[in-house]
């Protein structure tokens, strides 16, 4: 196991993720659950290996009888996502719950999703803010950013500027993009969102990238306004003019809007 970390890190000898899946294989055939997980990420990732997803689900599975948190999450990863299994969002959600009770934050922050999103249990945003907490607490900065959002728009918990500020202060800390936006339109007189969301649109207006990509996610996350996918379109393609690292979100937006197109036929 140690060997395959070596080579798949380049630490001490040359990358070389074939000779990585190879000492992984050893240690998983002997029953090592962190070799197992390790070369079930190989063949998830196509590293080393030709991408082979049931081949990764096959790993994870051997390495959860140990009771591997990690590895639960990861088949809830693969479950939430249909890869190499067929798409179960219950499966997903009990799989993430068995690694999320043993404290493992990527999972509570995965619960978190499940219960805001509604998949695989009923939307519950209170649910979601009790998990997306002990996600943050431990610094998980998906949680950090997300809870932040629920106390910007009053789910599950009553809308609190402060709160949702503090919270996206620690996630722009780990260069969280959406919580940077958002603190560019803050200043310490606020006390409401709406104050907040007045002074983003006018610095968006005035032409301040960061603020337009505010307003576009305000409006795309349905932050105390209502839902507006065009909107935010428009606001994180002209962010996106300014600055390539909102192009991301900007074209995913934008495939959004065609499939609701294809839908609509409008």
């Amino acid at each position: 196991f140690n060997l395959g970390v070596m080579y798949e890190k380049g630490e001490g000898v040359e990358k070389d993720y074939k000779k990585a899946v190879e000492w992984y294989t050893k240690a998983a055939e002997q029953g090592d659950a962190y070799a197992q997980n390790n070369l079930g990420l190989m063949y998830y990732e196509g590293k080393g290996v030709e991408q082979d997803y049931k081949k990764a689900y096959e790993w994870f599975s051997r390495a959860e009888e140990q009771g591997y948190a990690i590895v639960q999450n990861n088949l809830g990863v693969m479950y939430y996502e249909g890869k190499g299994v067929e798409q179960d969002y219950k499966k997903a959600y009990e799989w993430y719950s068995k690694a999320a009770e043993q404290g493992y934050a990527i999972a509570q922050n995965n619960l978190g999703v499940m219960y805001y999103e509604g998949k695989g249990v009923e939307q519950d945003y209170k649910k979601a803010v009790e998990w997306y907490s002990k996600a943050a607490e431990q610094g998980n900065v998906y949680a950090q950013y997300s809870l932040g959002s629920l106390y910007y728009g009053g789910k599950g918990t009553e809308e609190d500027l402060n709160k949702a500020l503090e919270w996206y202060s620690k996630a722009a800390k780990q260069d969280n993009i959406e919580a940077q936006a958002f603190l560019v339109c803050y200043d310490k007189k606020m006390t409401t969102t709406k104050q907040h969301f007045e002074k983003c649109l006018k610095l968006a207006e005035q032409g301040n990238a960061e603020a337009q990509y505010a307003v576009g996610v305000i409006y795309y996350e349905e932050l105390g306004v209502e839902k507006d996918v065009q909107k935010a379109y428009e606001w994180i393609s002209r962010a996106a003019e300014q600055d390539k690292k909102y192009e991301e979100v900007k074209n995913y937006i934008e495939k959004e809007l065609a499939e609701i197109s294809d839908k609509t036929g409008i």
